[in-house]
């Protein structure tokens, strides 16, 4: 950290966030004591600052997060950091083609976690011979000894098998570690991982190289013995002042991002909110150079393809490795350097639970879009559809939820998350459904639309996406039958309108059904739930989908999963039934 910060990196110690600063992430986020340090030695923090660390009224929490200007994501959930320096590394040399540099420290133990080898894979095959990963072999985990132990020789053999450049150096080698990154600077074309033989807390009598230490503080007496060994060491009071930047960056615009031109849809037109999605895409990626598009090798279905055609540049292919692709959008948008839309099948997404929710404690304003939601999918079955997503996208703080359910209320979302805030989420169905909305209709988050009202509806029923349409087509029968229900679409799950769908629910004998494409558990119905919690004398009745699903056409899997227009309808004349006799 003394040879990164003081021999090494580039940047400016008044202005953390610069757009030139060479960038560091902290992946083995429990050291976040170091990272404060070297900032207080930098000039960023006050001295006084360190002993209140962990404390309530403090920023310098146990792990790392962007509540200090110096931390650009979040880390302490392992494994994550490697990713996110890729995406800020990408960034650089393909985006912004500067100058600056990003560095990542790795501890020996989080490398068993998959999501580091995917990021050593996207590194290697998008040549970012910028980015340097260090990666601290101390041997030492939290409750016992790493797999390799202190065997550095086979880091270097597994990252070399990645397509890395590597350097073997004693980690507490002042100049040999300047002489590795010296080298790597001249390096083209491959990514460089010096990786660093250490030993934790050494020379430090009964401490030095030993297990159990892990997240432990040392008595104040034999801390300041600690101290004056060190400080009887140092060679040298020369004050070291960091390299500037190279000031290179382009200077960018991200904000108040608008659409040239309304929705080029007319009432009627059959399309899925999924193509609907890729088209929206790249319609705004003509408006702002600083959309850019990553998807999971699933363009040809969530048709981000439609953006890749039109703006490749812009594309960041993952392939099948979505937690990385979620740290790199995280990588790639921080510092406010480009807005991202990371797409792929939202099923897939669970895998990433962990990279969304960091992204969340990070600030960041990414948008996540997931395709093949639902039952609805058909033929591919159960474990492509996904009935979670909304719970997990939910569950995330300050993270907006879109479902929209045509293709004019879809190009709506993508613009609205694009200025949006913090995370974003778009479902997607993949079954093509009538444009209901005309070009000029307003879209706003957090603003429901009433489909369909009339002043004697008996039920309100709540839809959206596929489902939606199935209430349209279940209001369409019953008003042959002489039932008028009202029908609404809630656009946004979260920020809910819990306005309109009360006064609605009161001016329709305060009888709500919800029906969705999810399981019941934290999906549409229990959000309503939720929402209308402070109305007792509101009834919600909730169809949803329960159970494991199987193969089969679309129709038939709403039909046998109960949220087909055809259940609506039954859930209807249940309700004014029991109301007739209520009132007999």
């Amino acid at each position: 950290m003394s040879v990164l910060f003081f021999h090494t990196m580039r940047y400016k110690p008044t202005e953390p966030e610069h757009p030139d600063n060479d960038r560091f992430v902290l992946s083995k986020g429990h050291a976040a004591p170091i990272l404060y340090a070297v900032w207080a030695e930098a000039g960023d923090l006050r001295e006084s600052d360190p002993p209140s660390l962990r404390k309530i009224d403090c920023d310098l929490e146990g792990h790392p997060t962007p509540r200090l200007s110096f931390v650009d994501v979040a880390t302490g959930s392992l494994g994550q950091g490697l990713g996110a320096a890729c995406g800020m590394a990408y960034t650089g040399k393909y985006f912004d083609k500067a100058s600056y540099r990003v560095y990542c420290l790795i501890g020996d133990g989080e490398t068993s976690g998959g999501s580091v080898w995917e990021a050593l894979a996207f590194a290697s095959y998008y040549s970012l011979d910028n980015l340097v990963a260090i990666f601290d072999v101390n041997r030492l985990g939290q409750t016992r000894v790493t797999p390799v132990e202190h065997c550095t020789d086979a880091c270097q053999m597994r990252c070399e098998a990645f397509g890395w450049n590597t350097y073997l150096v004693d980690g507490h080698d002042v100049e040999g570690l300047c002489q590795a990154f010296c080298q790597a600077t001249l390096v083209k074309n491959k990514p460089t991982a010096v990786i660093a033989k250490t030993f934790k807390g050494r020379d430090i009598p009964n401490i030095g190289n030993a297990e159990d230490w892990h997240g432990k503080s040392v008595l104040k007496e034999r801390a300041d013995a600690v101290i004056k060994l060190i400080e009887s060491q140092i060679q040298t009071n020369k004050s070291l002042i960091p390299k500037p930047p190279i000031e290179d960056s382009p200077q960018i615009c991200i904000t108040d991002i608008k659409m040239t031109s309304l929705p080029a849809y007319q009432l009627g037109d059959i399309v899925a909110t999924q193509k609907a999605f890729g088209l929206a895409l790249a319609k705004l990626g003509r408006v702002n150079g600083r959309i850019i598009v990553l998807d999971g090798d699933t363009k040809n279905s969530t048709f981000s393809e439609l953006f890749k055609k039109e703006h490749p540049e812009r594309f960041i292919e993952c392939f099948i490795a979505e937690q990385n692709m979620v740290c790199v959008a995280l990588g790639c948008a921080a510092r406010g350097r480009t807005i991202a839309f990371a797409c792929t099948f939202a099923a897939f997404l669970t895998r990433a639970f962990d990279q969304i929710r960091m992204g969340a404690i990070s600030q960041t304003n990414i948008s996540i879009a997931g395709s093949h939601c639902g039952v609805s999918i058909g033929e591919d079955g159960p474990s492509q559809m996904a009935l979670e997503d909304l719970a997990m996208f939910r569950s995330i703080p300050n993270c907006t939820v879109f479902y929209p359910s045509d293709a004019v209320s879809t190009e709506y979302a993508v613009c609205l998350a694009a200025n949006t805030k913090g995370l974003c989420y778009i479902r997607m169905s993949q079954s093509e459904t009538a444009v209901i909305y005309s070009s000029e209709e307003n879209f706003e988050i957090g603003q429901a639309k009433i489909v369909r009202h009339s002043v004697n509806d008996k039920v309100t029923v709540i839809g959206a996406g596929v489902t939606l349409h199935e209430a349209l087509a279940a209001a369409d029968d019953l008003s042959k039958q002489g039932i008028s229900i009202r029908v609404i679409d809630p656009f946004t799950i979260k920020p809910l309108d819990a306005a309109t769908i009360i006064s609605n629910a009161k001016a329709t004998g305060n009888q709500v059904i919800t029906v969705e494409d999810h399981y019941q558990e934290g999906g549409i119905g229990e959000a309503i739930c939720a929402a209308l919690s402070g109305e007792p004398d509101i009834l919600v009745h909730q169809l949803a989908v329960s159970g494991i699903p199987r193969c089969g056409k679309p129709s038939e899997l709403l039909d046998m999963f109960g949220i087909s227009a055809k259940h609506i309808i039954a859930a209807v004349k249940n309700i004014l039934m029991i109301q007739n006799r209520v009132w007999s």
